[in-house]
């Protein structure tokens, strides 16, 4: 398989790009159909409206799978540059340290507690009544990672011009400026989002400094989704041998297969300490051609 065509190039990159560019589709695939169907920008909301997340509950019950879906659609260009930049940055401070099934966890869980709040938050404070509002953009899970890492890494430094910043400053700055756009009345559905996404990234991270991995359980259901898609063949299977003394010497087969998977198991214990971007071009293709095998 070439290595410069565009879907090894996907399939090999870090989760922190797989989504950038699922985000960056979905984007250009609105645009594009509502442009070809004539529909004004202010329109696009007729075309997505089974995935956005409305206020009501009802709508939310009738479609729950828009508690997660929300997070993928931005209508707006410059809305969908900042949230990207914003995950990049951050992210890679997460994938640093942590495996990319956790970054997974943070981001997807943070999109849903954000969603959560915006539509509990409408329908119990009399602030929000009788102003109809839906809800999209990936800024609640963007949040989640950045207040996650903060809170994890609080002294980490991240380089903005000739200034080197702690990130716990700059989460701390960010959170107080969503208080106050939500105080002053602007986007206030956003801004929910935005601190559903905050509260959840600190919960976590707190409790996984005491060991607590709250979690946990959703890593787990990512396996067993995964699993629903995966063929036999894929599907990992235990295989119990009978060892006898006059048991045959191994095959070469068995014997590169055996080097092999030590190779890969270096390779994910790499990824585990130091993140995927630490592999070298060889790591991984070896990693992407053993995963084919």
């Amino acid at each position: 398989m070439s290595t410069n065509n565009l879907s090894y190039q996907f399939k090999t990159a870090n989760v922190i790009m797989k989504l950038i560019v699922i985000n960056l589709a979905v984007y250009l695939l609105v645009n594009l159909v509502g442009f070809f169907m004539g529909l004004q920008p202010n329109r696009l909301l007729e075309l997505t409206k089974w995935f956005v997340l409305f206020d009501s509950f009802s709508e939310s019950i009738v479609q729950p799978w828009s508690i997660l879906t929300y997070s993928f659609i931005h209508f707006g260009f410059w809305h969908l540059l900042f949230n990207m930049l914003w995950l990049y940055w951050f992210g890679n401070f997460v994938l640093n340290l942590f495996n990319e099934k956790r970054f997974l966890t943070v981001y997807l869980l943070g999109a849903m507690f954000g969603g959560l709040l915006f539509v509990v938050s409408y329908n119990i404070f009399p602030v929000f009544e009788n102003q109809p509002s839906y809800l999209i953009g990936a800024s609640g899970a963007v949040t989640a990672v950045m207040v996650f890492i903060a809170t994890y890494t609080p002294n980490a430094e991240m380089r903005i011009f000739k200034w080197n910043i702690k990130l716990w400053h700059i989460a701390v700055a960010l959170v107080l400026l969503d208080l106050i756009r939500l105080s002053s009345g602007r986007n206030p559905g956003g801004m929910l989002a935005h601190l559903g996404g905050a509260i959840f990234g600190y919960v976590y991270a707190s409790q996984l400094a005491k060991g607590n991995d709250i979690g946990k359980w959703f890593e787990n259901f990512m396996d067993w989704f995964a699993n629903l898609f995966k063929t036999r063949k894929q599907k990992p299977f235990k295989k119990v041998h009978r060892t006898t003394r006059n048991a045959a010497p191994r095959s070469n087969k068995n014997t590169n297969k055996s080097a092999n998977q030590k190779k890969v198991d270096a390779i994910l214990d790499k990824i585990g300490k130091s993140g995927y971007d630490s592999l070298t071009k060889a790591e991984k293709d070896f990693l992407f051609k053993a995963g084919k095998e």
